[in-house]
């Protein structure tokens, strides 16, 4: 018997990272998984790994940054399996290179904004009515440690930020329906999204200097591995988190405490 038995996730940017971690510890809970990205052969592999663990999965290639073509993953869902329970949106990123305070480029600002804050709108919007119906949702937005202080880039942090307020209001309103609404904050995290040379080259050093800046940044002095978020993305999924909502939680090693 797992913690998440007979019930439906969608994980969105599940094909690899945080997002395939995440997706994966549901599915060795019981839960059937549904994992979205632009990517097929990684959301193949991910279902093909979950399946293999003697879970359902089912991959849905889609595109988070159009409006209507985000919402498929949900639409497939209740389409295949005719419920959703479980809602991770974990689209995010930084889109482009001017983000300077002075010079910030308006599309790359619209962009950013879109990519990591109304894509979970979206999604989100598409998965409350069904979560309404049944009586029961369990939604976790993917914040960052930028979420609750500066560091990243301005329309990242500024997303990020925004996050924490959309999440707390959506866990009010969504509450009397049985659905709780929870932000879980990575730190640093060794996923494909962070360019360690890129970082080292801003530390005036090289990749093995940039990931040992990172690492330091918080109280274990490591980067984290994605897996370590899975635990508690289950936790927050399971029937009993009930009492857990409106919350900020991070799983990132004490950054910056």
């Amino acid at each position: 018997m797992g913690r998440l038995d007979d019930r439906v996730a969608v994980i969105t940017g599940g094909g690899r990272g945080i997002g395939r971690s995440i997706a994966l510890e549901m599915a060795r809970e019981g839960a059937t998984i549904v994992v979205s990205s632009r990517t097929a052969d990684e959301l193949n592999a991910v279902v093909a790994e979950a399946e293999g663990l003697g879970a359902r999965g089912l991959a849905v290639v889609a595109d988070a940054m159009d409006r209507d073509n985000s919402r498929e993953p949900v639409r497939a869902a209740i389409r295949e399996f005719g419920q959703i329970d479980i809602l991770v949106a974990n689209v995010g990123g930084v889109i482009g290179r001017e983000h300077d305070a002075f010079t910030h480029d308006d599309d790359v600002w619209d962009e950013n904004i879109v990519l990591n804050l109304t894509t979970t709108y979206w999604i989100v919007r598409e998965a409350l009515p069904s979560m309404k119906e049944r009586g029961f949702g369990r939604i976790i937005t993917i914040g960052s440690g930028y979420s609750k202080r500066s560091g990243g880039t301005l329309s990242y942090t500024t997303a990020k930020h925004a996050l924490i307020g959309y999440t707390r209001s959506l866990a009010a309103q969504a509450a009397p329906h049985g659905i709780t609404a929870n932000l879980l904050c990575p730190g640093w995290t060794n996923t494909q999204l962070v360019n360690w040379e890129a970082l080292g080259a801003a530390q005036g050093t090289d990749a093995e200097g940039g990931r040992a800046w990172a690492a330091a940044q918080n109280l274990v002095n490591r980067v984290l591995e994605p897996e370590e978020l899975g635990p508690m993305a289950v936790l927050l999924a399971a029937p009993e988190s009930y009492g857990i909502t409106g919350q900020v939680i991070s799983v990132d090693g004490g950054y910056k405490v």
